[in-house]
């Protein structure tokens, strides 16, 4: 099946957020915020914004009825800041008006003093000051401490990876509408409606079932949305409930670069041993999250970070801390792959250095390593179905790593100017929420007594096809045309207590969950057409838009079916409620099963290098990934695509870029570079390794959302091989990403020195 929004959004028919039709009155509401990273507020005023022709109201803190606190995991961050900003872009208040541009108008117009305090944006200078969102974690495995004098080869460094700007192509933003009896309905460009609802409902002090939140679908998210579409929803809602007309809250695109929270930069130091015949020994690493200035979801991404710290490899003593750095930042949050990337460069980056010193290739050390099945993860689950050797000789029968590094051999041999180079980057990467609560779901379900059907789920649709995973499950399990089912919108009315849409998670959960929702619905048709027709329910089966009894078709239809259950009032709405079994995690002994599944997978990457001007083309990536059995290869196709290139542009372009003031310098898209046609790889190609799948993945096909951006990350080890065969005196620094500058400097750095 294709995927369903794909024409939609082609021919400008898909609903977002601005084609949502404005109720008359509308107002909007255009955020003021703080033009300094760290001081305290002296002195405000609005009188000037006041009196502009136009403007409604300003809200500020002194006007939130329920409590002036939007923070999640740690209740640490305020809707507006009262008597302290903490980083640049921190709200202030909410100019509404009759229009944006006079919102615009306003803001220009209030004058702010503030009293400035000393500013951090370096993790490791707020690690040393104690500066820390919660306390250190350390995953440990066997004894690393007494390990290091049986190593015949220790290698230690540093690994330093940069943010990444979230760039989803809808800003964040909301519309809320006043409804009857003081209830408020919200659209929000959301990753978590619940969230939204929670936070909005204590901001204003009422119960939940006051605030209703409903997602057609998102413009891309990405993690942004997760948490931090938030404030932007809870402000919209504020200024419902003090001035009873609707109110849309959207970012503009530089505001919501300069406000909202990244991907989190990460400064590493790691130390590896090896024994004689290369096996890893002893990992050592510490990790300096930068969190930014309140804990937003540091906290889970600080541990999802140790989850992934050792990659695709078994190492028997292990010993990773982890400290979530508080810094004068906007608060960093989700980002597709959660931490998890950030700790495979630091152990890629440990491999690299480690083969270069050893004069060998790096593939060889990944090989000689590669997790099995029985192998122990620092975080005591054991690896089970473990395809990583399945999926290395696949990649060597199909594309012959052997012949390509000889090909490049030979072409550096003979050119002076231009350097080819290539990596492989393994990939192994746990599926579930790591907090164990967070792993259910719910949907609803009804059948029409025309045989059509009605579904609502908790998956919010933000590009990555789970609209059309959940009207092929609705098909598999009726066996009706998919054109009579009809996907709701997600809300919170329909489905109450989600879980975010993030972690890889949202098919598995509410996939699983709508399931059993049909299952139920279809074992109750089966029992009445039995009874009907005289035979036991077990030898009912519905197909086609029929019914057989033992696979004879017989002549009563899906409609008929329907129309009989509701004659003799058989219920034919259900609710599905779904928890994955068997995870669990002990934090104070930091071990447990929090994991449903791993996914596999190994990309090659093959670039080649302008030794003159610094530049770099990406002559191929070749992926071999376990899909499990895939329920849908062209929605799944395009999330490894999709993938492979944001982690690219994370390794090599994006270049995040804060001044010591905390002021975002690469704050536009003129600034800020993302990959565009003339830099993704010439071709990408994707071989689906032939497994038997997973029973806790939906239909067996294994979540697909982030582990393929951790292919990216072979982007950057390409470049480095590369660098070296013109430069072998070059030292790798491992600092991401390897900008076009970097690369220049590394070619050119020591020969200069010299």
């Amino acid at each position: 099946m294709k995927n369903i929004d794909s024409k939609g959004h082609v021919t400008g028919k898909s609903i977002y957020l601005d084609d949502i039709p404005l109720i008359q009155g509308t107002r909007f509401g255009v955020v003021f915020d703080s033009p300094i990273a760290h001081g305290t507020i002296t002195s405000i005023d609005y009188s000037k914004a006041l009196v502009l022709p136009g403007v409604i109201k300003i809200i500020t803190h002194e006007d939130i009825p329920g409590e002036n606190q939007i923070g999640g995991i740690i209740p640490d961050e305020q809707l507006f800041a009262s008597t302290e900003v903490h980083f640049v872009g921190q709200p202030i208040a909410l100019i509404i008006a009759e229009s944006d541009q006079i919102a615009f108008e306003a803001r220009k117009l209030i004058e702010i003093d503030i009293s400035k305090k000393d500013i951090i944006v370096d993790p490791r200078e707020a690690q040393q000051k104690d500066l820390l969102i919660i306390p250190p974690r350390t995953f440990e495995l066997g004894d690393t401490e007494n390990s290091w004098e049986n190593c015949a080869h220790i290698f230690e460094g540093q690994a330093d990876s940069n943010g990444q700007e979230h760039l989803y192509i809808e800003t964040q933003g909301a519309y809320a509408i006043p409804m009857e009896n003081g209830h408020i309905r919200i659209s929000s460009s959301t990753q978590g409606p619940t969230a939204v609802q929670r936070i909005t409902a204590r901001v204003l002090g009422v119960g939940m079932h006051k605030i209703e939140v409903d997602v057609v679908r998102i413009g891309g998210g990405f993690g942004g949305k997760e948490d931090q579409a938030t404030p932007w929803a809870v402000m919209a809602a504020l200024g419902v409930s003090i001035l009873n007309l609707p109110v849309k809250v959207v970012l503009s695109r530089l505001d919501d670069m300069r406000m909202t929270g990244k991907r989190h930069p990460y400064s590493s130091d790691y130390k590896i041993g090896f024994s004689k015949d290369l096996k890893v020994m002893a990992y050592e690493t510490t990790f300096y999250q930068n969190a930014g200035a309140a804990a937003d979801l540091s906290p889970a991404v600080m541990a999802r970070t140790l989850f992934h710290g050792t990659n695709s490899y078994f190492i028997p003593n292990v010993k990773m801390t982890a400290y979530s750095c508080k810094t004068n930042l906007p608060p960093n949050t989700a980002f597709r792959g959660f931490g998890g990337p950030q700790g495979m460069f630091v152990i890629e980056s440990a491999l690299s250095h480690a083969a270069k010193e050893l004069g060998i290739s790096k593939h060889k050390l990944q090989k000689n390593n590669l997790l099995i099945n029985g192998d122990e993860f620092p975080y005591g689950q054991i690896a089970d179905g473990v395809e990583l050797n399945s999926i290395w000789q696949e990649m060597e029968s199909k594309f012959d790593i052997g012949s390509i590094e000889k090909e490049m051999d030979e072409f550096n041999s003979s050119h002076t100017d231009v350097k080819k180079g290539f990596s492989l980057m393994p990939v192994t990467f746990g599926i579930s929420f790591t907090k164990t609560p967070m792993n259910q779901a719910r949907a609803l379900v009804h059948i029409y007594t025309d045989g059509s059907v009605g579904v609502s789920t908790g998956a919010v649709e933000m590009g990555q096809g789970v609209n059309t995973k959940m009207l092929q499950i609705v098909a598999h399990v009726f066996l009706i045309d998919p054109k009579r089912v009809k996907l709701e919108s997600t809300n919170t009315t329909r489905v109450a207590n989600t879980s975010p849409s993030a972690a890889s998670s949202t098919a598995d959960l509410n996939g699983k969950a709508l399931q059993k929702a049909c299952n139920t619905l279809l074992e109750r048709l089966k029992t009445c057409a039995a009874d009907h027709l005289g035979v036991s329910s077990k030898d009912i089966t519905l197909k086609n838009g029929m019914v057989y009894t033992n696979e004879n078709p017989t002549d009563l239809t899906w409609e008929q079916l329907v129309m009989m259950a509701f004659l003799k009032r058989i219920c034919l709405t259900e609710n599905g409620h779904y928890a994955t079994p068997k995870i669990n995690f002990d934090m104070k002994k930091e071990k447990g099963h929090p994991f449903a599944y791993h996914v596999y997978g190994l990309a090659l990457t093959q670039v080649t290098l302008d030794c003159i001007r610094g530049t770099y083309d990406f002559d191929a990536v070749k992926i071999v990934h376990d899909f499990g059995k895939t329920m849908n290869p062209s929605v799944d196709f395009g999330q490894v695509e999709g993938g492979l290139i944001q982690g690219m542009g994370w390794m090599t372009m994006e270049d995040l870029c804060y001044n010591d003031r905390g002021q975002l310098l690469s704050n536009t898209l003129s600034t800020y570079k993302i990959p565009d046609i003339y830099s993704v790889p010439k071709t990408v190609t994707i071989e689906p390794l032939e497994t038997n799948g997973n029973d806790m993945a939906i239909l067996k096909s294994k979540a697909v959302g982030e582990p393929p951006l951790m292919y990216g990350i072979g982007a950057y080890f390409a470049i480095d091989q590369a660098i070296k065969s013109f430069n072998p005196n070059f030292n790798s620094t491992f600092d991401a990403p390897f900008t076009h500058e970097k690369v220049l400097m590394a070619l050119y750095g020591s020969l200069v020195s010299e």
